[in-house]
């Protein structure tokens, strides 16, 4: 993935790093592009529980790997 000089947050780091589109993450957690592309840029974005478990829940299926948690990401 290209990331044009953006600074991502750790979130946005992981799914560059593994091939996942925010636009595959869109699909699979309902979340909109906006939401998405802000969640992926900035560290400190401020997030519900709820849309957290579905963003890890979304990336554990599509990498495969049932270790990843919350805490890689976020402060919880």
């Amino acid at each position: 993935m290209f990331r044009l000089g953006k600074k991502r947050s750790k979130f946005g780091a992981f799914i560059d790093e593994h091939g996942i589109s925010q636009e595959a993450l869109c699909q699979a957690t309902g979340l909109n592009k906006k939401t998405l592309s802000r969640i992926c840029n900035e560290d400190d974005a401020s997030l519900r529980a709820i849309t957290r478990q579905a963003l890890i829940e979304a990336v554990r299926k599509l990498t495969g790997n049932k270790r990843v948690k919350e805490s890689d990401f976020w402060d919880v």
